[in-house]
Parts: structure tokens; sequence; C-alpha cells
């Protein structure tokens, strides 16, 4: 069996804009957990001269990451998925206690056409979780929707130091089947 996603972008150009929006903000480190719908953005940080791609072995050392980040003086961005959320509920109490831009970009399972019944309960609580952890949510689920909601993002993350979650849909990033 193998995976393939399925998605309305038959060529998806929205990880270059995130990139192209994340040069702007002068982002230096990009912590991850490795993730399909991310990897195109993934790979476009690791070839970069400017940026520094951080493979985690679990979502919530990002945050830490993030913090240790701005300590030093640089902008940072966490890549994980929906599942990962969960995992960074303590961590995230870090935030309005070190007031430190927080920018976060999860791709999102369990919802649009997903066929993992153990995706469902954090796909459909990951906003929530954010917004009870004082984490304002964007949400992208149209390719032609991404540059305007990162860029937003963004802003108010490194501007106003308002913590930010954006949330690309599985509609946006495509749903995962699995066929033999």
């Amino acid at each position: 069996m193998h995976a393939r996603a399925d998605s309305a972008d038959t060529v998806p150009n929205w990880p270059d804009d995130i990139f192209a929006t994340l040069q702007r903000f002068d982002v230096r480190q990009v912590p991850y957990v490795p993730d399909a719908g991310h990897s195109k953005l993934i790979q476009r940080v690791l070839d970069s001269s400017t940026m520094r791609g951080i493979a985690l072995t679990t979502e919530e050392e990002g945050v830490a990451l993030l913090a240790g980040a701005w300590a030093g003086g640089q902008r940072g961005v966490l890549l994980m998925q929906s599942s990962g959320v969960g995992n960074c509920i303590n961590m995230l109490s870090l935030i309005p206690i070190l007031r430190f831009p927080f920018l976060t970009l999860v791709t999102m399972r369990g919802e649009w056409g997903e066929f993992n019944p153990w995706q469902v309960p954090m796909g459909s609580t990951t906003q929530g979780v954010f917004e009870l952890s004082g984490v304002q949510v964007l949400r992208a689920s149209q390719a032609a929707e991404v540059p305007a909601v990162l860029e937003a993002a963004a802003a108010q993350a490194y501007n106003a130091l308002t913590p930010t979650a954006v949330l690309l849909s599985q509609r946006l990033i495509g749903a995962k089947v699995f066929t033999k």
C-alpha cells in the first residue's frame, strides 16, 4: 500500500508563497516534525542559505526552540501537523510568560476526506486548543488565500507579538488516501 494526496490544486505553489513570506519577515530558524503536507516547504528551507531547518523529535521542542531563537535575536516558525498540537499544550504556556513571537504553520488532518479515524479527535479540536492557550488562529483552505493569510499571521506574530497559528486545511494540502 502507498499513500497519495488528492488536492484541488494540481501544482502546489502555496508552499513557495509561504517561503517567500517567511523570507520577507527575516525568519531564520524553522523547527519542524517531518510531515508530507509541509514537505515542499521543508525542502525549500533546507536548500536555503538564510534559513536553518531543524528536525525535531516532538513538537513541543519547537516552542522552546522559538523562545531561544528570539532570545538570540532571530525569528522562527514552527511547522507541524495537527496531531502534534496536543503535544504542545504545556509548552504553549511559555509564550505569554516570556513574550516571544510565536508563529506556527499547522497542516490539518482529521477533516476534509480523512480516512484515518485516529486523526479526527485532534483535528477537530486543534483550533480550540490553540485558542484556549491564547494563540490566535487563522486558516487557509484555498491556495489563493495562502499569501494574504501568511502575511497577516506573520505581521501579527512578529510585529504585534500576538501568538498566531495558521491552519492549512486538509482540503488545501490534499486528503491522504491509500491504494494498493
